[in-house]
């Protein structure tokens, strides 16, 4: 057994000289699994460079042959569904069944030390011969992932090759390591799940959480978590807990890491697995060994205390799992709870029931397909109905409800008496009812509003007429006759990828600009090959005896800016790499600020510019280039701009005459849903219902344009709505998220918001793809569409461009804010000037609001002082009404 200071020339953990190379954990991992009869390995998925992801399952030999671990897997899986499985079997698998824990590490490619400290528990598992490992090979099946981003570790930076931050994207697998890591979790579903990531300085966290913790996440995890959590105190060695003059190579609690959003690697196998989803955070100012040590003795300790109670561990993941079925039979939700001894639940879960969830097929069906496929591939059981049926109390989603609503054939049923209700309920909810307000990433996720489906949920007891989805549905209903098309409405994120694969294979493709509906020749494709296109996208292809028919659309040769302001390893720029590039296969150019400023040909030979979100209001353009990009536009490029940089660069151009309204005091929109009226009729909004539903992460108040299109406004009147946590939103109300705005023969598409968000927001997505196919408009057309006279329109964009612009504070993402009672305000300024003078401070309603800028656009686990300052504002006992990162 090659032991890590004979394989690497150093030991792991103390003594430790250097960060171990990816190279060498794929070698090292490959070694162990060949040199002991305890170990299995193999590859989890593969990074978009091609890397591998290894794992390595060990457990006692007897465990570890084909049938065996097979044989243990199906048992832990079958806990999972009382309904097949009675409590006298389920009490045996207890007694004599290993427990699953996962120990995953280097999800963020710079923080290193978890996968080092991985590697240590895989030697002393798969070598050592004392009573300790043999208690824990005998009591478990451990599986061991030591790096899950070995491009983002090659190239020491948090988020992976496309810009994505792995640990955000759990639910909606948007990234190939995420989906293959996934996928092996339902394979050896864990009881157990550690994440090792690093933070600031030379403290380490581990749990008890901090508030919120999401409602649906079962009470037997948390306790797990918790009593972890203990053991990793009594095992932690080195300085023990941080108190009074104890602040280096010490550990805490109760801090920064919550457990509410559904894309986080604790959160994720906590709710939708039934696991103790752990983060462990290390400070990486530490020196290597002391990284890789305590790391090591976390790992060491919670795998110690899982195989002391392993029985207690299975008897009650099989509880869970039962009482999801109760409450999901009865529409019964979990109760908000805190954790944190100071803190009360501020928000209680609503007393509503909840028995089923109806996705509807009256539009978007590519995109509820591939929420359908989402939800079974977390094992999620849903139906398709068959026969329409009448709902007594429908919920609409939006804050409506309906008496005697009907659903159609063809929706889909998604039922809460079910193993997965805690998951669906995470997932699907309209509201995620945080119960207290600090959050440190979003507080709204809900798939049906990020995509815009019409969705409805209900409390009545129903027995529709359905069948169990098994497949992905779509694809062709039949082939065309030679002279004919195929034709289908292009009025999803799904659909719009379908379109730019076609045209990038060559096919010409045509669009009818006022119903949306897509047809292309039966003889420019075979049945068979666009069958193979469709399906897996999960869109319906029709037939029609007629020939093509509308506008025919282009494929876009477009550049991708990478101005001054924008990061090109991270957030909107790897978003429009992943969504553009990978998805719709477009061959995307680079086009920086040089290009346009001298007009080179990376710039001008484009007919399409997508700006990303970024921190500058000129990208880097001199006067010159301000004039090219206005020059370009007008003879016919299409610039899409994206939330600050993207809004700000047009408006400096002179493109746009929307400006910016400041946000009032105390302002906090954190990651939310609103309702949205549509322009319909207009090119961007095509194939968009009438209102629609749009994501907002503080993004920048437009006030609408006098000059083009105002494609969404936010409802001036009773119909505004919006989830998740907001404070001041009534400011939105009568203002723009997204504008059309021509100039010549071209036009500017200008986002509020950043539609392309962590490529899941597919309503976002499917009017990205409007804007780029928009058909070239003769210069007169173009003019029709303005509402001023054109003789004003140039006057009315050059006064926009010379208004004054609200501070940037937030970058990509938002700004720090802590609200406090007025009265604490002056105690709260004292402290917070010890570590940042930038702060700025406005009271209203009788609080303050303490804004600290954060221009390169921080989450708040990788903010230089944040957990810092909120620690040293509880040491003062300050209390803290809210807290957003």
């Amino acid at each position: 057994m090659p032991s890590p200071e004979s394989f690497f020339g150093f030991p792991l953990g103390k003594g430790q000289s250097r960060v171990v190379t990816t190279g060498e954990i794929r070698a090292y991992v490959d070694a162990v699994g060949r040199a002991s009869d305890r170990v299995v390995t193999g590859t989890i998925a593969h990074s978009f460079t091609g890397q591998a992801l290894p794992y390595a399952i060990v457990s006692g030999k007897d465990h570890m042959g084909r049938k065996e671990l097979a044989e243990i897997a199906e048992q832990v899986k079958s806990l999972r569904d009382p309904r097949s499985l009675k409590p006298d079997k389920a009490a045996r698998i207890a007694k004599d069944t290993p427990a699953i824990v996962w120990v995953a590490g280097n999800v963020h490619g710079g923080e290193t030390s978890g996968a080092d400290a991985a590697l240590k528990t895989l030697y002393e598992l798969s070598s050592g011969l004392s009573c300790d490992v043999t208690k824990r090979n005998d009591n478990l099946v451990t599986v061991i992932v030591p790096t899950q981003n070995p491009d983002g570790r090659d190239a020491n930076r948090r988020t992976n090759d496309r810009g994505f931050d792995l640990n955000r994207d759990w639910f909606a697998r948007t990234q190939p390591e995420t989906d293959g890591k996934v996928a092996m979790l339902r394979d050896y579903p864990p009881q157990i799940f550690v994440d090792a990531h690093e933070m600031g300085g030379r403290q380490y966290f581990f749990p008890p959480n901090a508030d919120p913790i999401h409602h649906e996440i079962a009470d037997q995890p948390v306790d797990w978590i918790n009593r972890i959590g203990a053991a990793n105190a009594a095992g932690f060695g080195y300085n023990g807990a941080c108190a009074g003059a104890v602040t280096t190579e010490c550990y805490f609690n109760y801090a920064t890491y919550d457990l509410f959003y559904m894309g986080y690697g604790d959160t994720a196998p906590a709710t939708g697995f039934g696991a103790a989803g752990m983060t462990f955070e290390k400070g990486s100012s530490s020196a290597v060994e002391d990284r890789v040590q305590q790391q090591f003795n976390t790992q060491w300790a919670t795998t110690g205390w899982a195989a002391d109670n392993k029985r207690e561990i299975l008897g009650g993941y099989y509880d869970i799992w039962q009482t999801a079925l109760k409450e999901g039979a009865a529409g019964t939700l979990e109760p908000n709870e805190v954790v944190q001894p100071t803190n009360t639940v501020q928000f209680p879960v609503p007393d509503v029931k909840v028995k089923s969830y109806f996705l509807l097929p009256d539009r978007q069906l590519g995109d509820v397909r591939k929420l359908v496929e989402r939800l079974r591939g977390m094992d999620v059981e849903v139906y398709k109905v068959e026969r329409s049926l009448k709902v007594p109390n429908a919920r609409v989603f939006g804050g409506r409800s309906a008496k005697n609503l009907t659903v159609p054939e063809g929706a889909y049923w998604i039922p809460m008496n079910q193993p997965q209700k805690h998951w669906i309920q995470a997932l699907l909810a309209e509201d995620p009812y945080v119960p207290f307000p600090y959050f440190y990433d979003v507080s709204s996720w809900s798939n049906p509003l990020l995509m815009g489906i019409d969705t409805i949920s209900t409390g009545d007891t129903l027995s529709p007429k359905v069948e169990r989805v098994k497949s992905i549905d779509g694809g062709t209903d039949g082939r065309a006759h030679k002279n004919g098309s195929y034709t289908y409405p292009m009025d999803s994120a799904s659909a719009s990828e379908l379109t730019f694969r076609l045209l990038g294979s060559g096919v010409p493709v045509s669009r009818d600009l006022t119903t949306g509906r897509v047809s292309l020749s039966a003889r420019e494709i075979s049945e068979h090959d666009l069958d193979d296109l469709a399906r897996p996208l999960g869109v319906t292809v029709g037939t029609s005896s007629k020939p093509v028919s509308g506008t025919p659309l282009s494929l876009p040769d477009t550049g991708l800016f990478a101005g001054t302001g924008i990061s090109t390893t991270s957030g909107s720029y790897g978003e429009a790499r992943y969504v553009l590039g990978d998805h719709w296969g477009l061959n995307l150019t680079q086009v920086t600020a040089a290009d346009i400023n001298g007009n080179t040909p990376a710039f001008t030979g484009r007919t399409a510019l997508v700006v990303p979100d970024g921190n500058s209001s000129t990208g880097g353009l001199t006067a010159e280039g301000l004039a090219n990009l206005k020059a370009w536009v007008a003879a016919g490029g299409t610039y899409v701009g994206l939330r600050n940089e993207g809004t700000r660069l047009a408006r400096t151009a002179g493109l746009t005459s929307t400006t910016e309204k400041a946000k009032p005091t105390g302002y906090q929109v954190i990651g939310s849903h609103f309702r949205v009226d549509v322009a319909n009729g207009t090119p961007v909004a095509l194939g968009r219902p009438a209102e629609d539903f749009q994501f907002n992460n503080s993004d920048p108040i437009l006030n609408p344009s006098q000059t083009g299109t105002n494609v969404l406004s936010y409802p001036a009147d009773d119909t505004f709505w919006s989830n998740g946590y907001t404070v001041g939103a009534d400011a939105l109300k009568g203002t723009v998220s997204l504008v059309d705005e021509p100039t010549g023969a071209g036009h500017a598409v200008l986002f509020a918001y950043n539609p392309l968000f962590r490529a899941y927001n597919e309503n976002g997505i499917h009017l990205v793809a409007n804007a780029l196919l928009e058909p070239e408009a003769p210069a007169a057309a173009a003019a029709q569409r303005t509402v001023a006279p054109q003789a004003g329109v140039d006057a009315l964009r050059s006064a926009a461009a010379k208004a004054p612009e609200p501070a940037d504070l937030g970058g990509q993402w938002r700004p720090i804010s802590i609200e406090v009672a007025g009265s604490d305000l002056a105690r709260t300024e004292a402290v917070v000037r010890r570590y940042t003078d930038t702060a700025q401070t406005a009271e209203a309603n009788g609080s303050a609001y303490i804004t600290i800028p954060n221009p390169e656009g921080l989450a708040a686990d990788e903010h230089p002082f944040l957990r810092d300052l909120v620690s040293a504002l509880r040491t003062e006992q300050i209390p803290l009404r809210s807290v957003v990162g």
